[in-house]
């Protein structure tokens, strides 16, 4: 009984220990996790669906619709099931512990099933927990990061992978509530789905008769697309509104270079070459996760095919780099089954006794391997394996406001004149130097929530066409606001705005465009007044106000934005003596319609990303907006309702599961 408790007792008490320490200290603000909560925040106040316009950032934007909702959709569950007892910032917590936890444990699982032994299941699941090594998916950047989507995304892989497993091995039963799961991989991440369609696939593979089996798994990925249309069928109709974020080195030499660097990696690549050369040679039982390791081969081809040709077709939307995440996890899995089948092998023909000894030696090596190759290679601040946090590396929202006055910014902000904030950086330095890339985060981009005001920067690259605009300017014409994003937003800081290198943008010009997007008030950094000529020499923006490490800029009129009164309803005064487009200061969206007291009247996307109405003439006109879900929506809804429905009846049937 020891024997079988063991394993899974040192993995949870080391991955407790290293939680506590790493989340234990209060709310996590590093990186982009101010913006996730800002996400989970939108999700909980206004509610779960997608289409949902929320204002507060780059004048506004339906963040569930056009990044992955799954996050924040498992928080607001979770806030629904507590009865509304827990606030955000206790949920938020809950789901860095469950990100931290899950891949581990899921892997863990997944091996002890597949392996028969928790000794053996052991090495490859304290990888898969503490794994960093450039993964976007890994503790670093998965986790401390704030990448937090990537993660959960990740560790439901080898839950799927788990809930195949009988059919895997010949069983009748079609697991239909495995596409349950592949929609999950879908709305939590989807740089992750092609790595749940291959195991789907393996899956029916791996046993006859195979024609049936692969019918039966088109069913389980066509019920998985129904169960993710609520989200993915709008976000298709709609691409052109989420700008692609292709800002990684996606080609195949970058990649491959990703690989030998890290010794870690290439050992876990040794491994699994050697499982299928003693597979081939008949060293080992054939049937242990044989399944499994042809998701290796498989995986790497397809993320090899995105690099080589995605570029080419102008294939954006999952990009090579982020697809290999999930190749690191199939290698994981592969090397321990290779491992477990070479002890297992041992134990058949040497007669290896007891056999636990085996396992423990394997345990052993496995595990000193790993924490010997678990530094970081030479250019690279990033270790393989994440063993223990150090707490400087993870600051909590305490440290970092109370450090940068953050709370006298707010209030700061609170008593400018009505209009949006623009921030010229996307972050707070938490670090000296001029890097783009130390130690930062995102705090900027709790202002809507905390101090009730509009942002137009100050928070993290994003896909919105008026950060496109922010990023780019008007240079590019109207492919700024549908064009891929390839520079990130932190190397902007403190170096460009609207494209234009803040040392050389003219006064007339920046307050021309700030006027236009209703900007009352510009955040700076001390650091960045040699490049403030456009704000220091124009009167509109008088004095700054010094708060902490931050300027302060406010104009003196007020810009007066579209007030909402109702959910995804809003009304502006808009004066039009002459007639014609008019800007109404607000994000466009293909879901906009706008009334005036004597009926509709036509929208279109400015050339900043902005709505603009067609006015008659007139003294001026009341405006009222609606944010409304369109054809696609409600499609979505409906073949999502149906899916679910179908699920439910399919699972009631005799031969399914």
């Amino acid at each position: 009984m020891t024997r079988v408790w063991l394993p899974p007792a040192l993995l949870t008490g080391y991955a407790v220990a290293f939680g506590w320490r790493a989340l234990g200290g209060g709310l996590l603000v590093f990186d982009d996790h101010p913006g996730q909560l800002y996400r989970l925040t939108h999700a909980i106040t206004l509610g779960l669906a997608p289409w949902r316009f929320n204002p507060g950032w780059w004048a506004g934007y339906a963040e569930l619709q056009y990044y992955p909702p799954g996050f924040a959709w498992l928080g607001a569950l979770v806030h629904l099931a507590a009865g509304g007892a827990l606030d955000v910032t206790t949920v938020y917590q809950i789901l860095l512990w469950l990100a931290w936890l899950l891949p581990g444990v899921a892997v863990f699982a997944l091996l002890r099933r597949a392996l028969g032994d928790p000794w053996l299941a052991l090495p490859g699941a304290f990888v898969a927990l503490t794994l960093s090594a450039g993964c976007r998916s890994g503790v670093e950047e998965g986790l401390r990061w704030g990448l937090i989507a990537a993660r959960l995304g990740w560790g439901v892989l080898p839950l799927l992978a788990w809930g195949l497993w009988r059919w895997a091995e010949g069983g009748a039963r079609a697991p239909l509530a495995s596409a349950a799961l592949v929609a999950a991989v879908i709305v939590l991440h989807p740089a992750h789905a092609p790595a749940a369609v291959l195991l789907v696939a393996l899956a029916a593979l791996a046993a006859p008769p195979r024609p049936r089996r692969l019918g039966e798994a088109a069913l389980i990925l066509t019920a998985a697309l129904g169960l993710a249309a609520l989200w993915l069928l709008p976000l298709l109709a709609h691409l052109r509104m989420a700008l692609p974020l292709a800002w990684g080195d996606a080609s195949p030499s970058a990649l491959a270079w990703g690989l030998a660097r890290r010794p870690l990696l290439l050992v876990l690549l040794a491994a699994n070459i050697t499982g299928g050369v003693s597979l081939t040679l008949g060293i080992r039982p054939p049937r242990r996760l044989l399944w499994l390791q042809g998701l290796v081969p498989a995986l790497l081809l397809v993320t090899m095919a995105d690099a080589i040709l995605g570029e080419r077709a102008g294939v954006l939307w999952l990009p090579a780099d982020r697809l290999v995440d999930a190749c690191l996890l199939a290698l994981i899995l592969g090397a321990a089954a290779a491992i477990a089948g070479l002890v297992q092998a041992g134990i058949a023909r040497y007669r290896w006794k007891p056999p636990w000894a085996a396992a423990g030696i394997a345990v052993v090596l496995g595990l000193a391997t790993g924490v010997s190759l678990a530094g970081a290679p030479p250019g690279s601040r990033e270790p393989s394996l994440s063993l223990w946090p150090r707490p400087r590396d993870w600051p909590t929202s305490q440290e970092i406001i109370r450090g940068n006055r953050m709370e006298a910014l707010w209030d700061q902000l609170r008593r400018a004149p009505r209009g949006r904030v623009l921030f010229l950086r996307s972050s707070v330095p938490l670090e000296f130097g001029g890097d783009w890339w130390r130690a930062h985060s995102h705090l900027t981009s709790l202002t809507p929530v905390v101090a009730g005001r509009e942002v137009v920067g100050g928070t993290f690259t994003h896909p919105s066409p008026v950060a496109g605009f922010f990023y780019r300017g008007l240079a590019d014409g109207p492919a700024a606001l549908t064009a891929p994003v390839r520079v990130l937003a932190e190397r902007l800081d403190g170096v460009s705005v609207f494209g234009r290198e803040l040392a050389r943008l003219r006064p007339e010009e920046f307050s021309g465009l700030a006027a236009r997007l209703r900007v009352t008030a510009v955040v700076a950094l001390e650091e960045d007044i040699p490049s403030l000529r456009f704000l220091t020499s124009d009167p509109e923006w008088g004095v700054p106000a010094r708060v902490g490490p931050f300027l302060v800029f406010s104009s003196a009129a007020p810009r007066p934005l579209p007030e909402k009164v109702g959910p995804d309803r809003y009304v502006a005064f808009l004066p039009s003596p002459e007639g014609g487009w008019a800007s109404t200061g607000i994000a466009w969206s293909p879901l906009w319609q706008a009334r005036t007291p004597a009926g509709s009247v036509a929208t279109r996307q400015g050339e900043l990303g902005l709505l603009e109405v067609e006015l008659p003439k007139g003294a001026g006109a009341e405006l009222t907006l609606h944010h409304r879900p369109g054809v696609a929506e409600w499609t979505g809804a409906l073949v999502s309702l149906v899916a679910v429905a179908g699920l439910l009846l399919g699972g009631r049937r005799p031969g399914s599961a």
